[in-house]
């Protein structure tokens, strides 16, 4: 085959090639009718928005991947804040565990470097449900902080098993100072430091960086009770540093 021909041939492969693997990640994602029965109203409509920003915009191999909730959506470009360039936000606000484990293909497909996990206080507002904002809507209720803590299980096994290689590291939940809350991030968090002897995680004990004498978040770290403002996120990339930086 001369050089003319040739040419034309490897463009046309090239592109077919191109178009299949676009199509082979695009299989990674929920798709529009996939949400969790735990997510509120609001979060049904907002999921849905964060899984096509995430089509657009796919994880590259060997990243570190910040898996989470608002509070994972919220701290924006977490490059910034650890000073590096391959840490991808995958935070959604009002995720819930549930909702996690639907969106794990693309994670696993990625073969991430690390992966850090930061989910669970949406999973109790949904056990809560009767002192939460009442414009939210649960079209059914998480059943406990154990059934919270074993997904969070199930998520990091998932991961193991289809990236065994990925350093999986979960961080123990906030606290608040939305009172009708405490028990429950607590009850979690000790299930949480209880199966890391399972061995398929380290844990990152965030709530006790973040609590303060009567066991709740720390007012000058937070907003609103439950987010983090500047100072809290400041607090946040400071502690981690070291481990992020180790990840290099």
């Amino acid at each position: 085959m001369n050089k003319q021909i040739l040419t034309p041939f490897l463009s046309i492969v090239f592109i077919f090639q191109t178009l299949a693997q676009s199509s082979e990640i695009s299989k990674l994602y929920p798709s529009k009718e996939i949400t969790s029965k735990y997510h509120n109203n609001w979060t049904q409509k907002h999921y849905k928005a964060r899984i096509t920003h995430f089509k657009n915009t796919p994880l590259k191999f060997g990243d570190i991947v910040f898996i989470g909730n608002s509070i994972t959506e919220q701290g924006r470009d977490w490059n910034e804040k650890f000073n590096t360039l391959n840490i991808s936000n995958r935070g959604i606000a009002g995720d819930v565990t549930d909702g996690v484990l639907k969106r794990l293909d693309e994670i696993t497909y990625f073969k991430p470097k690390a992966v850090f996990i930061l989910i669970g206080i949406n999973d109790l507002s949904s056990l809560h449900y009767e002192d939460t904002d009442k414009r939210f809507k649960y079209i059914k209720l998480v059943p406990s902080s154990k059934y919270i803590a074993k997904n969070i299980l199930r998520i990091a096994k998932k991961i193991n098993r289809k990236s065994p290689q990925t350093l999986i590291y979960v961080r123990t939940i906030l606290p608040t100072r939305r009172d009708y809350l405490k028990t429950d991030i607590i009850a979690t968090n000790k299930y949480i430091t209880e199966y890391e002897k399972k061995g398929y995680y380290k844990v990152i004990d965030l709530f006790a960086e973040f609590t303060d004498p009567n066991g709740s978040l720390i007012k000058e770290l937070t907003k609103d009770g439950v987010h983090l403002n500047e100072k809290g996120y400041t607090k946040w990339s400071s502690f981690e540093h070291p481990l992020i930086n180790s990840l290099k």
